[in-house]
């Protein structure tokens, strides 16, 4: 057996990654990487651009969650400014928000994630996609999924200008105001919404929770690890996506911190290692401990799951019924009440469709709200514009844009740690974990076996081009010169200083 297994590209998921595996002398895995080759460098292009330019900047990064960027950043320009939007504005982000939430949450689920559990028997890698999922579960089930994008894209496009890069995002607001044909248009969308997010938690009951091999899949060791868990939450500890307080809980489930978004350094730092562009942020009251889990490490997750990890409750009745269900059906329940957290880090999938049923039934409730038509969507800006920190949950963790600007407004530094950075450390702890339980003296490396490996990053759903975020410093650059068989014949490595 070869003493490396290189997986690259890794599939179904945003950006460029691959992982790294050696072994030792007696086949057994020594060591695994996840390695993130490209580089973005958002925050360096940033500076010295006029701030309010941000949200349509920064909406860029990546073309699957650019209206997460855009109203992270249209937060962080109200505290720049020192602005407080408008009722209605709040109102029109949210639900704005919320279409976002439902469209990022049924492509992951359907196009990334269900060819590893929805397909039945050894699906050749050939397959292994949205078509055969098509193909096995039906027709229909592809229409309401092509449906579900449409109808979401068409209200993001209504209410942000664009569907794929909106800027719609004010310091203080809104730039357009929602008629009542708007409103009844988006409402009827909301409904359909929670009627295509029931169906796939049907789907789930009856293809996962149904099949004992897929559940046993997901309670699996080897997909197991004991994180802290972060999530936004409001004062009853619900999760809210758009606006509340950051709560940290321990493996066990008790509140290790509470803050709000502009308190963010108090509680997060960043670790950096050479060998990849994205940052190991980690609990800085625990400190980095490196790659282990438990209580006295500081790794930390940001996920659908975490998200649930740390509510009490759900905000929407259907949401509360299916948090409900997920909690008790694994085993969760606390012996004073409540729920302890859930560390198979596969049931993140069903907590996602949680997640898609309360963005449906939250966006449902927005658009009946006939306040959302009031025209009052702006707040003037009569501040100097200064430093400010904008955070929303992007539907793969916790989202923070930090500005800082000269008093022109002309932006000097910019400080992004993006929902996939934050998993970072979760995300290389997993795929050495899978690694380690698969891989042992004499095992055959097949192409599902490696695809096993890869569902233990696809469950986070990360976005690897929204954060590869590096310091300024050395960039290593590794050039590998292939011959027309693609064998490699030479490398060149060129190690130095390059900043951002």
């Amino acid at each position: 057996m070869s003493k490396r297994i290189t997986i690259d590209p890794l599939t179904r998921l945003e950006g460029h990654g691959k992982v790294e595996i050696f072994l030792d002398e007696d086949g057994e895995v020594a060591n695994a990487y996840l390695i993130v080759p490209e580089l973005r460098g958002f925050e360096r292009l940033c500076v010295g651009r006029p701030v309010e330019e941000m949200p349509r900047i920064t909406a860029r990064i990546c073309g699957l969650c650019p209206q997460a960027h855009h109203v992270a950043s249209a937060k962080a320009l109200d505290a720049v400014y020192g602005v407080e939007p408008t009722e209605t504005a709040k109102m029109i982000r949210e639900l704005f928000y919320m279409a976002f939430f439902v469209l990022d949450h049924a492509t992951h689920f359907f196009v990334l994630a269900a060819p590893d559990f929805l397909l039945r028997g050894k699906t050749p890698v050939s397959e292994r996609n949205v078509f055969q999922v098509v193909r096995e579960l039906g027709p229909e089930l592809g229409r309401r999924v092509i449906d579900t994008r449409m109808r979401n894209n068409h209200v993001l496009k209504l209410l942000g200008g664009r569907s794929i890069h909106p800027v719609a995002a004010l310091p203080g607001g809104w730039s357009l105001a929602v008629s009542e044909e708007m409103r009844r248009e988006i409402e009827d969308a909301a409904t359909a919404n929670v009627d295509f997010a029931l169906s796939c938690l049907r789907l789930y009951e009856e293809s996962v929770l149904g099949s004992k091999e897929n559940v046993a899949l997901m309670v699996a060791d080897q997909y197991t690890d004991r994180t802290f868990s972060m999530g936004t939450v409001d004062d009853a500890n619900r999760p809210n996506f758009y606006e509340g307080d950051i709560r940290v809980v321990d493996p066990e489930g008790e509140e290790f911190a509470r803050y709000d978004a502009p308190h963010y350094l108090e509680h997060i730092a960043e670790h950096v290692e050479s060998w990849t562009y994205m940052k190991f942020p980690y609990l800085a009251d625990v400190g980095w401990k490196g790659l282990q889990d438990g209580g006295d490490s500081g790794v930390y997750t940001t996920t659908p799951l975490s998200r649930l990890n740390v509510a009490d409750a759900m905000a929407t009745p259907r949401a509360q019924e299916e948090y409900e269900k997920m909690f008790e059906t694994l085993g969760a329940a606390g012996s004073a009440g409540g729920y302890l957290p859930i560390h198979y880090r596969l049931a993140t999938h069903w907590a996602r469709l949680i997640e898609l049923l309360y963005a449906s039934e939250r966006m449902l409730e927005l658009a009946k709200d006939q306040e959302i038509t009031n025209p009052d969507v702006r707040n003037p800006i009569d501040k100097i514009p200064r430093e400010g920190i904008g955070c929303v949950e992007a539907p793969r963790g916790t989202l923070t844009h930090h500005y800082w600007t000269d008093e022109k407004g002309i932006v000097t530094r910019v400080n992004l740690v993006v929902g996939t950075t934050n998993n970072h450390a979760a995300m290389a702890m997993s795929i050495k974990k899978a690694a380690s339980s698969l891989i042992g003296k004499g095992t055959e490396i097949t192409d599902e076996l490696l695809n096993r490996i890869e569902m233990a990053i696809r469950a986070y759903d990360p976005c690897l081009s929204c954060a590869t975020h590096s310091l300024p410093g050395r960039m290593p650059l590794q050039v590998v010169l292939r011959d027309s068989y693609g064998a490699a014949i030479q490398t060149l490595l060129r190690k130095g200083d390059a900043s951002l």
